[in-house]
């Protein structure tokens, strides 16, 4: 889709876009087990349940819309991590994602440690009892409030974004009394097969310090020569939802040279690399994502070959899954109250939510499924838009999907794998209130974010 569109937004509704879907599933009431969380199910009666307890049960407690995560479903995906990697190597949760008190505490559980790029997301860990030693600090522009308290509360490592906060941050470490461990975050020129807005390792954009010209080596020579920096090793990202290695073949290569060119001319050998998160998951049964073993495997045999090939000893990776651990674990509870056929064309289905709880279908174009759950239907398939409540034509949940023709008012729907980035990236349009997430195992749910409420949106307006 060109970006390049009228200010008012695209008309979304006047010719469909040819080859953009796919024919309807032969039966729409089955679920595809790689889009949903692990416990999903749909019983006797047709009626979807998680971690044992059903949608309409969880919509007359929690009310909709809401996110509910499957929370056994969450901590198999970190011990599936953390085995696939070993104890050489270490997976970082990146909070961006999602990030709560519980599931801080998950992540401590389970062993994975944890990666932050705000004040608040740092404050989220230290208060639900993430060791700081544990913690990651991202972000191209950190304050210097947050570098103090990173440094202060004694954050396992800081990345370095830029020259400025080369020196930024030795400069606070040194005035402490303290030396801070660092990586150095690197641009390696891969642009990652994925939405432009979500690449991250090409020269054009705003993170890291490029390889080209020598910029990174620079900043490693910098950083070498601070006394209040340890510098740890390299890191690079190339971008999220990305389901082909090739990409981090090319970068791990590219570090793994810089490494080289550091060891040749400073006689010092890092003894890290962290080549970030990125992998796909499955939004769509179009979808084929690769196991966490199966990553570990190649990002090991692809590691241990350009070090090989350069003479080095293999550094210790770190990797940083946010999406692959929390998206599948979760799904949005929506309510249907509107039904807009258009003739010749689709039909519109509005729901109780929309882009205030999802707002990567608007953003990014993201592709996401959607069933009946509250009931079985044998009712033709019909092409959909399942659309939101707010003043915006772009306000689009899922942009094309079939539903079942005999779809009604007050049917629940559900669009499962929106654990990553839906709650993060929700927001307050036209006022909304934001859902709530509710954990779901074993027969029982909490809430672990309650949903706003208009005293929330009142107690910040000062009038």
């Amino acid at each position: 889709m060109s970006r390049s569109a009228h200010p008012a937004g695209p008309r979304h509704a006047d010719v469909y876009p040819e080859g953009h879907y796919t024919a309807p599933a032969a039966d729409l009431n089955l679920l595809d087990e790689k889009v949903w969380a692990r416990s999903v199910r749909r019983d006797d009666e047709g009626v979807v349940s998680v971690g044992g307890l059903a949608v309409t049960r969880l919509a007359e407690e929690f009310g909709t819309p809401a996110y509910f995560l499957d929370e056994s479903d969450f901590r198999a995906r970190c011990r599936a991590w953390a085995d696939a990697f070993g104890p050489d190597a270490d997976v970082f949760y990146a909070g961006k994602a999602f990030l709560s008190r519980a599931v801080v505490r998950w992540l401590r559980e389970e062993g994975l440690n944890l990666d932050v790029c705000s004040g608040g997301e740092l404050t989220t860990a230290l208060d639900a009892g993430m060791p700081a030693e544990r913690i990651a600090y991202h972000g191209n522009n950190k304050s210097v409030e947050e570098i103090e308290r990173a440094v202060r509360v004694g954050v396992g490592r800081i990345v370095l974004d830029s020259f400025q906060e080369i020196v930024r941050v030795a400069h606070i470490a040194q005035s402490m009394g303290k030396r801070q461990r660092v990586q150095i975050r690197v641009t390696v020129g891969v642009e990652a097969h994925t939405h432009e807005f979500i690449a991250t390792a090409h020269e054009d954009q705003k993170f890291g310090i490029a390889l080209a010209d020598g910029q990174a080596a620079e900043a490693v020579r910098r950083a070498l020569r601070l006394d209040g920096l340890e510098l740890i090793g390299i890191h690079s990202h190339i971008g999220s939802q990305i389901f082909d290695m090739a990409g981090f073949e090319v970068s791990a290569r590219r570090v793994v040279q810089l490494l080289a060119e550091v060891r040749d001319e400073h006689g010092v050998e890092l003894p890290e690399i962290d080549l970030g998160g990125g992998l796909g998951i499955a939004y769509t049964s179009e979808d084929d994502p690769s196991e966490p073993h199966h990553i570990a495997k190649a990002l090991n045999e692809i590691v241990s070959r350009e070090c090989e090939s350069a003479g080095l000893a293999t550094p210790r990776i770190s990797v940083e899954p946010g999406r692959a651990i929390v998206g599948p674990t979760a799904f949005t509870l929506y309510e249907v109250g509107t039904i807009k056929p258009l003739e010749g064309l689709r039909t519109y289905v509005s729901v109780d939510g929309g882009m205030s709880d999802n707002i990567r279908t608007a953003l990014y174009d993201a592709e996401y499924s959607v069933a009946l759950v509250s009931r079985t239907s044998d009712a033709a398939p019909m092409l959909v838009r399942v659309v939101g409540k707010h003043c915006e034509s772009g306000d689009i949940v899922v942009r094309d999907a079939f539903l079942p023709a005999d779809l009604a008012p007050g049917d629940l729907i559900a669009v499962p794998a929106t654990g990553a980035y839906c709650r993060s990236m929700a927001s307050n349009y036209n006022h909304s209130l934001r859902p709530p997430v509710v954990a779901v195992n074993d027969g029982e749910a909490r809430v672990i974010v309650r949903r706003e409420t208009e005293e929330d949106l009142l107690r910040l307006d000062v009038g």
